[in-house]
C-alpha cells in the first residue's frame, strides 16, 4: 500500500514537471500575452506614428517581460518628450501616455534653428513661424533655466521678451517686444525684474530704450 502511494505521488510530481515545462517553453517562445498593439498618444499624429514605427521591434515581446530598460531608451531618445507613463493592458496591449515638452526659446546652431524644450533638449523648428525669444551668445542651459526661474517668480512676462543676449561674463540683456533694453546684474535677478516693472509701468519713463541694472544700487535710464 505504501509503494502504490509513493508511486502515484512520483505520477502527479511527474506531470506537474511536464506540464511546468510545457508552459514555460510557451511563455518563452512568446506564445501567452505577445504584445500585438501598442498605443501612443500625446504628440500630434506625425510623431506618434514615427514613435509607433521604433516601438514595432517589440511587439514580439511578451507583456510580462517586456525591457522596461530597452522602452525607456526609445521614448527618451525622442527630443519632444518631457515625460511619460506606460501601461500594460493585458493579454497583449501596450499604451503610452506622453507629455510634450513646452517650446520656451529659439537658439540657433551652426546654421540651423533649435527650439528650447523645458526638458532642456532642442529640437529641430520646423515651424519658424512660432512666436518665441531668440537666445544669442554661447550659454548654458543652466543659465537659462536659472533666468527663467527669476522671472517666473515675478510678474514679469516672459512672453513680452523678444530677444536675450548671453555674455560670457555670465550675465544677460532682455529686449522686449516694445523696444526696452533691459541690462541685468550677474546676480539679484528677481530684485532687478521687479525693480524694472516698477519702472516700465512709471508713466515718467514711458519714452525710455534702457534700464541699466549692472551696478549695484544703480539705475541708470536712458531715453
Amino acid at each position: 500500500m505504501h509503494l502504490r502511494i509513493n508511486r502515484k505521488i512520483f505520477i502527479y510530481i511527474l506531470l506537474f514537471f511536464i506540464l511546468g515545462s510545457l508552459n514555460n517553453k510557451n511563455l518563452n517562445n512568446n506564445k501567452f500575452y505577445q504584445i500585438t498593439d501598442i498605443n501612443v498618444e500625446g504628440l500630434d499624429e506625425k510623431e506618434n506614428f514615427k514613435l509607433i514605427q521604433k516601438l514595432r521591434l517589440l511587439k514580439l515581446s511578451n507583456l510580462f517581460v517586456l525591457s522596461e530598460f530597452e522602452l525607456t531608451k526609445i521614448l527618451n531618445s525622442n527630443n519632444l518628450i518631457e515625460n511619460f507613463s506606460i501601461f500594460k493592458k493585458y493579454p497583449s496591449s501596450l499604451e503610452i501616455k506622453i507629455k510634450q515638452t513646452e517650446f520656451l526659446a529659439k537658439v540657433t546652431k551652426n546654421g540651423k534653428t533649435f527650439y528650447l524644450g523645458s526638458n532642456g533638449k532642442l529640437i529641430p523648428s520646423e515651424n519658424n513661424e512660432i512666436n518665441l525669444p531668440f537666445i544669442f551668445g554661447e550659454f548654458k542651459k543652466k543659465d537659462f533655466f536659472d533666468l527663467l526661474g527669476a522671472i517666473n517668480n515675478t510678474t514679469f512676462d516672459f512672453k513680452e521678451i523678444k530677444n536675450l543676449f548671453f555674455f560670457n561674463s555670465g550675465r544677460w540683456d532682455i529686449e522686449t517686444y516694445s523696444g526696452v533694453v533691459i541690462r541685468l546684474p550677474r546676480d539679484k535677478l528677481k530684485q532687478s525684474f521687479n525693480l524694472s516693472l516698477k519702472i516700465l509701468k512709471d508713466d515718467k519713463f514711458n519714452q525710455i530704450k534702457i534700464i541699466d541694472l549692472r551696478q549695484n544700487n544703480q539705475v541708470i535710464i536712458n531715453g
